[in-house]
């Protein structure tokens, strides 16, 4: 089972996850490329879904209902999102080029179509010294969703981010979500180190991340750093056991970490190291 991938050449598909290559139960995710004019057709089926533009302009159809999504760059604009829930066709056409997110997970069809704009998404920035980033809840609690989250996450160069390390893999507790961190750097040639492990069995995954490719968080903790000279950019898609408004519930944090949230300067080793002759 490949937990890092990388984008085809070709599209619109760029990017793909189901259930069955993931090795999980709910989430789907999907990157989508068009040129001018392009079209693209998602049928409806039993999952709720999320679409997020990463850039350019398109026409979305939700059945019988119209929306414009655009956005000129991820590291320009704040996104909007458009909603959709189960059962809905999807026709997406390109009005400039563009790239797009789609995710869906299964849902009873509780909500209706809606778009959200950046100004009803909560931002913050989140951590501290070496661990400052920028964090944007797009689709997630109190915005209505069933089973989705979405997040997006901005990473100075040399900076960490999951940090201290969390899982939401029923580990002491904590809530079981599957989870899509989507890679973008600017420039584009930076590049970030994501980690996925866990502290009771021998699971430890390290991947070297650059523009335009994904990894897949099956289980364990994991914390993502961004290699200094480029900003690196995440979007993240989650789905699993938590419904409606326990989508709020918080993952758990490495215990061996979790003090940092008091003293992020904390542990740093002060530079130069003292001669003694």
């Amino acid at each position: 089972m490949n937990h890092h991938l990388r984008p085809h050449p070709t599209g619109p598909v760029v990017l793909e996850v189901t259930p069955a290559t993931a090795g999980w139960r709910y989430l789907h995710f999907r990157l989508i490329a068009l040129a001018p004019g392009q079209t693209y057709r998602h049928p409806g089926d039993g999952c709720e879904v999320a679409l997020t533009p990463l850039r350019g302009t398109v026409d979305v159809l939700v059945g019988q209902m119209s929306y414009q999504l655009r956005r000129e760059d991820v590291f320009t604009h704040r996104p909007q999102v458009l909603y959709a829930p189960p059962g809905e066709d999807i026709l997406i056409t390109a009005r400039r080029a563009c790239e797009l997110a789609l995710g869906g997970a299964p849902a009873a069809g509780k909500y209706p179509p809606r778009l959200f704009g950046p100004e009803e998404m909560r931002y913050e920035l989140r951590g501290g010294g070496p661990a400052l980033r920028q964090v944007n809840h797009i689709l997630a609690a109190p915005l209505p969703a069933e089973r989705l989250i979405l997040y997006e996450a901005y990473v100075p160069g040399g900076a960490w981010s999951g940090w201290p390390p969390h899982c939401h893999d029923g580990y002491a507790g904590s809530p079981y979500l599957e989870e899509v961190y989507y890679y973008r750097f600017h420039p584009r040639y930076g590049f970030g180190i994501h980690r996925n492990y866990r502290r009771d069995e021998a699971f430890d995954e390290i991947f070297t991340v650059r523009h335009g490719e994904a990894v897949l968080v099956t289980k364990g903790f994991h914390p993502t750093a961004a290699a200094p000279g480029a900003t690196m950019y995440f979007l993240n898609y989650l789905a699993g056991e938590l419904y409606d408004e326990a989508r709020s519930t918080p993952p758990v944090d490495d215990p061996d970490f979790v003090w940092m949230k008091q003293d992020w300067e904390g542990g740093r080793m002060p530079l130069p190291v003292p001669y003694q002759g």
